[in-house]
């Protein structure tokens, strides 16, 4: 499989110099590192050769990287089943480039590349309703983003009386923070909740 792999890889990149910057085979995986201002054409070349035929889109996610110049990684996973292979195409872009629309290629990248502009904060040119998909409205911050606080500053829930969403401080109950990592075989030195009914019946 990997041979096969490699030969598509080769053909991939000598039919596309202008967009392959890399590309290698992994644990039995196709990767390609790809310039971002190409993805729209590529993905459809991708689509259209007739020795390639990904014709599926199967996820858009985005990778974290903090400490690089180009901040973040859009990862494109695709499935060709007339070939029955895969292939990951990877675009490494900074934290205030917007990177091409591919809807025109695959409409069902509409809610893949909201999800990565909710979670990452990433841009989309071309993208006719880029708006939140995952959290609140009026959220702030991009939560898969590694800087982003890990609880929080405020939390949200639906308040009966008022008959509306309210925004609360966030509130941590000292339980919440008490992890308990001992096996309950090996008997708990404290009295845990619905032990002293078991102390009432023996007295």
């Amino acid at each position: 499989m990997s041979d096969a792999l490699k030969e598509l890889g080769a053909y991939i990149e000598a039919k596309r110099p202008d967009c392959v910057v890399r590309w290698s085979v992994d644990h039995g995986e196709l990767n390609m590192t790809i310039a971002p201002s190409n993805i729209a054409g590529f993905v459809e070349f991708l689509k259209q050769d007739r020795t390639c035929q990904f014709s599926t889109l199967v996820d858009i996610t985005g990778v974290d990287y903090p400490e690089r110049e180009k901040r973040f990684d859009i990862v494109y996973h695709f499935l060709s089943m007339y070939q029955n292979t895969r292939i990951r195409l990877r675009c490494k872009v900074r934290e205030d480039a917007i990177m091409p629309s591919i809807i025109d290629v695959h409409p069902s990248a509409n809610w893949f590349e909201r999800e990565v502009f909710d979670m990452f904060g990433v841009l989309f040119s071309g993208h006719p309703d880029l708006r939140r998909i995952l959290t609140d409205y009026g959220f702030r911050g991009y939560p898969l983003r590694k800087d982003f606080p890990t609880t929080g500053y405020t939390e949200v829930r639906y308040d009966e009386e008022q008959k509306r969403v309210v925004y609360e401080p966030v509130k941590l109950v000292q339980e919440y923070r008490q992890f308990d990592f001992m096996s309950p075989w090996e008997g708990a030195e404290y009295v845990l909740p619905g032990d002293e009914k078991t102390e009432e019946g023996a007295a």
